[in-house]
């Protein structure tokens, strides 16, 4: 979302985007990730009566809850790593902001230059993304019912016992999950992203093309270790619950990714149409 197009929204919301938390965190980042982290709060409190009244309802609030926490995550960290550029365009001072220049580490891949910074207001955070926010809150709500049914055609295919132990019907859990349903978020993701953007098969294939692969071989770096915690430990009510959780650094991460992605693609658009030019 541009700049221009930010300044349609009400005073108070452009005034709080001009202030930070001790110099380091956008304020409007983190009044809207407390807020999430009170509706999540408050929806814990009672899931288990949540759960047995509503079960798939109950899991489609909680994604959509955890994953507009993570967007914020990962638009918070867009935030600072802009700030450390916008502060030091000609390299981070290392003995002046260490969180921002931590976080400036991250994303190598993809630096900022001045075209990506707003010049009439170097010094503020970038406007906060409602409409991006709101596409992984509903990506969420929406692939939670698809996610709560795969979790218990895992627990009935392979039912854990106190007779036939634990181990093996869990590593199979583990399986099943990393070599099928893994590969077919990821694609989810992607395409519904895409989509919701704006984009229609052209921009979803580079999107697979560019990013797939990459992103599932990230997967396989950390989902296994944390789906053998999820179906050897956890109930089945909170299976869903305890990898939306864990999944707010993954869908962070995603969220980075998507945006970086589409960073690439805006770049390479201009320049295409210029060798095409006769």
């Amino acid at each position: 979302m541009s700049w221009e197009l930010s300044r349609t929204r009400p005073g108070w919301i452009r005034t709080i985007n001009t202030k930070y938390i001790y110099g380091r965190l956008p304020l409007l980042n983190t009044i809207i990730f407390v807020i999430e982290m009170v509706l999540f709060a408050r929806l814990t409190s009672r899931f288990n009566a949540y759960y047995n009244e509503r079960p798939v309802l109950t899991m489609m609030v909680s994604n959509a809850i955890l994953g507009g926490m993570a967007d914020t995550v990962a638009q918070t960290i867009t935030s600072v790593r802009q700030r450390a550029v916008r502060k030091h365009p000609n390299g981070l001072n290392p003995q002046e902001d260490a969180l921002a220049i931590e976080i400036h580490e991250l994303d190598r891949k993809n630096p900022l230059n001045e075209r990506d910074i707003v010049p009439d207001s170097r010094m503020l955070p970038p406007p906060f993304d409602f409409e991006r926010l709101t596409r992984f809150m509903a990506y969420g709500f929406l692939m939670a019912p698809i996610q709560f049914r795969w979790f218990k055609f895992l627990e009935k295919t392979f039912p854990i016992t106190k007779t036939g132990g634990a181990f093996l019907p869990a590593m199979k859990r583990v399986a099943f999950d990393q070599l099928i349903f893994a590969p077919f978020g990821i694609a989810c993701f992607f395409t519904a992203m895409t989509v919701a953007e704006g984009g229609g098969r052209r921009a979803v294939y580079q999107k697979m093309r560019d990013m797939y692969v990459p992103t599932l071989k990230a997967n396989y770096m950390v989902w296994p270790a944390v789906q053998v915690i999820n179906f050897r430990l956890m109930p089945v009510q909170f299976q869903l619950p305890f990898v939306s959780t864990v999944g707010i650094a993954w869908t962070a991460y995603l969220s980075l990714t998507n945006a970086a992605e589409d960073v690439a693609q805006s770049r390479a658009a201009p320049e295409s149409a210029t060798v095409r030019l006769p």
